[in-house]
């Protein structure tokens, strides 16, 4: 069994069915994380439908708290999801966030010692990786 991750009548990811589940437990569970909803909805049984533009709003939104984050924990636990969510979102026809300028304020919503900024490049280097085993 799978799961299918849709635009219309496209499909973006055909992952097995743990594998999907976690990524859509995963978004509602980021969704209080930036105060927006994922975009992503039950379309029929083991299919979710990809709202772009919401969808797009939420990787973008995830994506820059990741990369102005200095919390090592904080990223840890985002960038797989975030690198997965862009897979789908650049399939579905979506723009790939931003890196963030290097003059951009970071985010001090949690404070880690010693932290740094996100390596630059380090989610788009896992984006492509994950591109290649990420079955459409």
């Amino acid at each position: 069994m799978s799961q299918y991750f849709e635009l219309g009548d496209r499909t973006l990811w055909n992952p097995s069915n743990g594998v999907g589940l976690l990524f859509v437990r995963t978004a509602k569970a980021m969704e209080p994380v930036v105060d927006l909803p994922c975009g992503i909805e039950p379309s029929v049984t083991d299919e979710w439908a990809i709202n772009l533009p919401t969808f797009e709003r939420f990787v973008h939104a995830l994506a820059d708290r990741y990369q102005r984050s200095t919390h090592l924990i904080l990223r840890g636990l985002t960038e797989g999801f975030i690198a997965t969510a862009m897979v789908v979102l650049e399939r579905a026809g979506g723009e790939a966030p931003p890196e963030p300028a290097a003059d951009a304020p970071m985010d001090n919503r949690d404070v880690s010692p010693g932290g740094a900024r996100a390596e630059s490049g380090r989610l788009v280097d896992l984006r492509d990786r994950y591109d290649r085993v990420m079955p459409s």
